[in-house]
């Protein structure tokens, strides 16, 4: 008998045997747990060689009455929305995240972080990968990707991000994996020992770190080398 497998069957079976590979290559290991990150704070992630790191935490989320507004428009072009508020664009319930690929005094950094709006009915939370300052060359096209989380924040009161750093490629996977987004981008100072990992809140409210995980990464075996 012959079985054939569904378009979701396969890619499951792909991304699991996937993750289990990605897995294999951990190496050197930290972990960081109940830290509180004040309104406008940042604490640097350290140990570990930033610059090809696989890093997991999820956030602890209060003071979602101060949430700005949802604009139902914001859905059409939520790439424009997040280039819009950036990074360091201040908000009422967020933004909050990761600086990644970035110099110890963040002028070269990559941004992937939360936002928190209020819609009619629920919380509409927003996952960006800012780009903008992640180079300090001149003329660099640098897009900013985003997608909403399809995740009850108001029921839960956490979120998780996953963020694979490998030199010049970011992945992020928000709430699990619910959604993800994948970019390159081209740091100029930002490389091998001088790549940083920053955990920063710019929203009105703390954010509680519940526990962040972090693997530097070895290289994989390619075509048997």
């Amino acid at each position: 008998m012959v079985h054939y497998h569904s378009g979701l069957e396969v890619f499951l079976w792909w991304f699991v045997c996937t993750i289990e590979e990605l897995e294999s290559l951990r190496s050197k290991h930290i972990v960081v747990q109940n830290t509180q990150v004040s309104s406008g704070g940042f604490f640097e992630v350290q140990g570990i060689d930033s610059s090809q790191v696989d890093v997991e935490l999820t956030f602890e989320v209060t003071g979602l009455e101060k949430a700005e507004a949802f604009d139902p428009s914001w859905t059409t072009n939520v790439e424009a929305l997040c280039g819009q508020k950036r990074a360091n664009v201040r908000g009422g319930a967020r933004p909050f995240g990761l600086h990644v690929l970035a110099l110890a005094n963040m002028e070269e950094r990559t941004s992937v972080f939360f936002r928190i709006f209020k819609a009619q009915t629920k919380y509409k939370v927003l996952m960006c990968h800012d780009p903008t300052r992640s180079t300090l060359r001149p003329n660099m096209y640098k897009p900013t990707f985003a997608g909403f989380v399809d995740v009850d924040i108001l029921e839960s009161a956490k979120i998780s991000l996953r963020s694979l750093i490998d030199h010049s490629v970011v992945e992020i996977f928000g709430a699990g994996g619910t959604t993800c987004i994948t970019s390159r981008v081209y740091p100029s100072t930002a490389i091998g020992r001088n790549a940083h990992l920053f955990v920063f809140n710019n929203g009105l409210a703390n954010v509680k770190v519940s526990k962040l995980e972090a693997w530097e990464m070895k290289r994989p075996f390619m075509n048997g080398a």
